[in-house]
C-alpha cells in the first residue's frame, strides 16, 4: 500500500509491529497523538493563517515570543520558542530582512543580544492574531469546554514534568 495512510491503518501497523515487545502502548499512543496533533496544528495554522504573511510556524512563534515579553534576549527567546539557539539566529536573520525585528546589545554586557518588534512588525502582530485565535477556536472546536480544560491541564502537566525532570540536560 501507498500514499496517505489512515489513522486507524497506522494504528493496525503499529500494533502488529509491536506484537510481543513489552512496551507501555498507552504512554506511546499519547505521544504518538500528540506528535501528530502537533503536526496537523501547525500545518494547518501555516496553510490558513501564516502562508498569506509568508511567515513558517516558527517565525510566527519567534514573533509571538518577542510580542509578548517586548524586549527579550535571544537566549531567553530560543527557550520560549521552544527551538535551538541556531534556529533562532536564522529565523531571526529573515525576520530582520523583512523589517519584523531588531537586534540590539544587551545594555550591561556587549555580548548579549535583545529582541524586539519593530512598528511593522506590532501593526502585524495586532492584525494578524484575532485571526489566528479565530483559527485557534476552530481547532478545538469539536471539544466540549470541559474537554477543553482537561487537554490543557493535561498538556501543562507534560509540559512542566519535563521541564522540572533533573535528569535532563539543560
Amino acid at each position: 500500500m501507498t500514499g496517505k495512510y489512515s489513522l486507524e491503518q497506522t494504528e493496525h501497523a503499529v500494533d502488529e509491529r509491536l506484537a510481543g515487545l513489552p512496551t507501555d502502548r498507552e504512554a506511546m499512543a499519547a505521544v504518538a497523538n500528540l506528535y501528530r496533533a502537533a503536526g496537523a496544528v501547525r500545518n494547518h495554522f501555516e496553510r490558513t493563517v501564516l502562508a498569506e504573511q509568508g511567515l513558517t510556524w516558527t517565525a510566527w512563534i519567534v514573533l509571538w515570543v518577542v510580542w509578548v515579553w517586548s524586549d527579550i534576549e535571544t537566549r531567553h527567546t530560543a527557550v520560549q520558542a521552544g527551538i535551538s539557539k541556531s534556529t533562532l539566529t536564522g529565523v531571526v536573520t529573515t525576520l530582520e530582512n523583512r523589517g519584523l525585528i531588531r537586534r540590539r546589545p544587551y545594555p550591561a554586557d556587549g555580548r548579549r543580544v535583545l529582541l524586539s518588534l519593530t512598528p511593522k512588525a506590532r501593526r502585524l502582530m495586532d492584525e494578524l492574531f484575532p485571526e489566528f485565535n479565530r483559527q485557534e477556536t476552530h481547532t478545538v472546536a469539536a471539544l466540549t469546554g470541559q474537554e477543553r480544560q482537561v487537554l490543557t491541564e493535561a498538556l501543562h502537566k507534560v509540559v512542566q514534568h519535563l521541564d522540572d525532570d533533573p535528569g535532563l540536560p539543560r
